[in-house]
C-alpha cells in the first residue's frame, strides 16, 4: 500500500464529497485542492467560485515535469465580491460550501473570531469573512479541519458561522436557507450530525486510526455510529495527482 499523511487522507476524504455538475464555494489551501483534486479524478464539471469573485475557476493543467513554468488560473468570468454574495450564494446557488475554524463545537458551530472572553480574548482570530453567509445559504457545508482536543470543544467561545445552533429546529426558527453542516472531515476520520439530535456522530475512521483516538481529541462525549465504517485508503492515482497540484504551487 502506498504511504500517505494524514492530511493527504484527510484532502481526499473531502475530494470524495463533492459530485459532477455541483457548485462549489471553496476557499484557499486544502478545500481549493481537495475541490481541483475531485475535478481531475472524477467530476470534470464541477463548477468552482472562489469568493474573490471568479466563477468556474480554472487552474492550467498540469505540467508534463517540474520546472515548465509558471501555471495561470482561467474563469469563466470574474465579478465583483457582492455579486457573488448577492447572486450566487445568499439566492442558494451554491450546492456545497466548505469551510475550517479555530474551533468546532458538539453542533457543528464555528469559531474564527476569538479564543477566550470576546471583550478580553486569549488569542483574537482572522474573523468571518464570508464563512457566515456560506454557512447559512449553501444546500449543504462539509467542514475540514484537523482533529485536535482544543479545537473540538464542548461550546465554541464564539459563534461565528452557524452550524446547527443548540439542536434541532434552529435554522428554520431563523430562517436560514441551507441545511448546514452535513460533514465533518477530519485527519482521523468523519462525523455527522444525528438525523434526531443534530449533534455530530463519528461516523467513520480513517485506516488504522482507533475509536479510542478520536474521542481522546474530542472534549465532549463523541457518540460513535452503531454501524461504524472505515474510510477508503487514497488510491495511488488520487495521490499522484494530490501530489502533482502541491507541485505546481498550491499549497503544502
Amino acid at each position: 500500500m502506498t504511504e500517505y499523511r494524514s492530511d493527504e487522507m484527510m484532502t481526499v476524504a473531502a475530494a470524495r464529497e463533492l459530485r459532477d455538475g455541483q457548485a462549489c464555494f471553496v476557499g484557499i489551501g486544502l478545500p481549493s485542492r481537495a475541490a481541483n483534486l475531485a475535478r481531475r479524478l472524477h467530476a470534470p464539471n464541477l463548477v468552482l467560485i472562489y469568493e474573490s469573485g471568479t466563477v468556474d475557476t480554472r487552474p492550467a493543467e498540469l505540467p508534463l515535469s517540474i520546472g515548465d513554468g509558471v501555471l495561470v488560473d482561467s474563469a469563466l468570468t470574474v465579478v465583483s465580491v457582492p455579486e457573488i454574495f448577492n447572486y450566487w450564494l445568499q439566492p442558494g446557488r451554491i450546492d456545497v460550501g466548505f469551510l475550517s475554524g479555530a474551533q468546532l463545537d458538539r453542533f457543528a458551530n464555528i469559531n474564527t473570531t476569538v479564543i477566550g472572553d470576546y471583550a478580553e480574548p486569549d488569542v483574537r482570530l482572522p474573523g468571518s469573512g464570508g464563512a457566515p453567509e456560506i454557512a447559512a445559504s449553501c444546500r449543504e457545508v462539509v467542514i475540514v479541519m484537523r482533529h485536535r482536543l482544543r479545537a473540538f470543544v464542548e461550546r465554541v467561545d464564539f459563534v461565528t458561522s452557524l452550524g446547527h445552533g443548540t439542536g434541532p429546529g434552529d435554522r428554520a426558527a431563523l430562517g436560514l436557507r441551507g441545511a448546514g453542516p452535513v460533514r465533518v472531515i477530519t485527519d482521523l476520520g468523519v462525523l455527522e450530525p444525528d438525523p434526531d439530535t443534530a449533534e455530530l456522530v463519528l461516523t467513520r475512521v480513517h485506516p488504522g486510526v482507533p475509536v479510542e483516538q478520536v474521542r481522546a481529541e474530542t472534549a465532549w462525549d463523541l457518540a460513535v455510529a452503531a454501524d461504524l465504517g472505515e474510510t477508503a485508503a487514497p488510491s495511488a492515482r488520487e495521490l499522484e495527482t494530490l501530489r502533482a497540484l502541491r507541485t505546481v504551487g498550491e499549497g503544502p
